[in-house]
């Protein structure tokens, strides 16, 4: 079936800003709730929020096999259990919908006022249910800067990284969405020169610039997929800060690994933008050296065209960009990331996430958390209001942004921002 959403030449009668993530080739998914306090599934063009709730209760998905409330459910689960197909035949239906030439809902007034909301007056919600949540270590140079810092320079990364895509599975029931502040967590960590541990609030809080995938049902129990299969059970992508404590992550990082010094917050963008709008900006990835084993070789251009960029935003609201990335350079793919998760026949879910890992660049600049970018701690980064950070303050806020863009289309994810406040305590 030919994604005719992404046609090019196509413009909206919704009004698109200059430079907008979402223009009508984009058509992310996400749930919001209405001025109304109605809680819906939608999506967007421009500043617009639609509510697809409403149109399908005023009939405009007619013709696409759905459930009645398909729309009208509070997490996008269902939509994506439906698999590829649906999603292509719902998006591409909603490009027609909007398009410029279309005056079906565009004349209809009563509808639109219905429909269309001004994101400014909706509420960004999680878009999806998550079962499970798997973060990845797939950045090469990533994996080397922290090896470096951490381990033996000389030696930065284990004879197994080169073989595999490694990860953990996290803690789900921390994950966010945009817009929602953190809480320095409190942690138990050993200091430099002890030999007993101390509790109090953490002093190394650190972002990580990922990226993740959302799955659909993928298989059954004991069933692995092959790699050839595995782009049919990704529904799109959001933008992710896997938010590190550094000094209790180092701490309990002695005897197991990743723990209370990652579960306390992950971050996710709001919208899932869909691998069928990404599908124009495929990218060769790197040279893997030495060859995967079998089930792990893939063909063609597996990675994506995905500008990444990180600031900080102090509490005087100042803004500094601190780095500047691509996902294309990530080690190990997407459908390889997949394709080992099931390798063993662990069962994959609608609405599982799966993170990339932190991803970096080949420069000092390009570095996705302040542990490469201040060399541990030791070199502290400047930031345009003349103060420093070698880790966050309470009161920073972290803004990440991604986008594609070529042929005069920019496809984005908005920003995903998220403040950092100082330790919860209990009145």
């Amino acid at each position: 079936m030919p994604i005719s959403a992404n046609n090019t030449n196509r413009k909206s009668w919704i009004e698109v800003p200059v430079d907008s993530d979402f223009p009508i080739q984009n058509i992310p998914f996400g749930v919001f709730i209405t001025k109304d306090d109605v809680i819906t599934i939608g999506t967007r063009i421009g500043d617009c929020a639609i509510d697809m709730g409403a149109l399908q209760q005023l009939n405009y998905f007619e013709g696409i096999e759905l459930t009645d409330d398909m729309f009208m459910q509070d997490t996008l689960n269902d939509f994506i259990s439906d698999g590829k197909k649906t999603w292509r035949l719902v998006r591409n239906r909603l490009a027609e919908l909007f398009d410029a030439t279309n005056p079906k809902l565009r004349d209809n007034k009563e509808h639109r006022e219905i429909v269309i909301f001004d994101v400014k007056d909706i509420e960004m919600q999680l878009p999806v249910l998550i079962g499970d949540f798997t973060d990845f270590y797939s950045s090469l140079e990533n994996a080397t800067n922290i090896g470096k810092i951490i381990n033996n320079p000389e030696k930065a990364l284990p004879l197994n990284w080169f073989h595999m895509p490694v990860g953990y599975h996290g803690r789900s029931s921390t994950i966010i969405p945009s817009g929602i502040p953190i809480n320095r967590p409190m942690v138990q960590t050993l200091p430099i020169g002890e030999t007993t541990p101390v509790f109090g609030p953490s002093r190394m809080v650190d972002f990580e610039l990922e990226t993740a995938f959302i799955t659909t049902d993928a298989n059954i129990m004991g069933e692995n997929i092959p790699i050839s299969e595995v782009e049919d059970y990704i529904f799109g992508m959001v933008l992710m800060n896997d938010w590190s404590a550094r000094d209790i992550q180092k701490w309990e990082s002695l005897s197991f690994g990743p723990f209370l010094g990652k579960n306390f917050a992950t971050s996710i963008s709001s919208w899932i933008v869909t691998m069928d709008a990404l599908e124009p900006f495929r990218a060769k990835g790197p040279k893997q050296d030495p060859s995967p084993l079998p089930y792990l070789q893939q063909k063609g251009k597996n990675n994506f065209d995905i500008n990444l960029e990180i600031a900080i935003k102090t509490e005087d609201a100042t803004t500094t960009t601190i780095s500047k990335t691509n996902f294309k350079y990530i080690y190990w793919s997407m459908i390889q990331q997949l394709a080992h998760h099931t390798s063993n026949g662990c069962r994959v879910n609608s609405g599982d996430l799966m993170g990339s890992g932190t991803i970096s660049g080949h420069t000092p600049d390009s570095f996705g958390s302040l542990l490469e970018l201040t060399s541990g701690g030791k070199a502290p980064i400047q930031l345009n209001n003349n103060t420093e950070r070698n880790f966050l303050k309470d009161g920073d806020t972290v803004i990440m942004k991604g986008f594609s863009k070529n042929n005069g289309v920019r496809i984005g994810f908005g920003e995903l921002s998220t403040k950092l406040l100082p330790p919860f305590v209990r009145k």
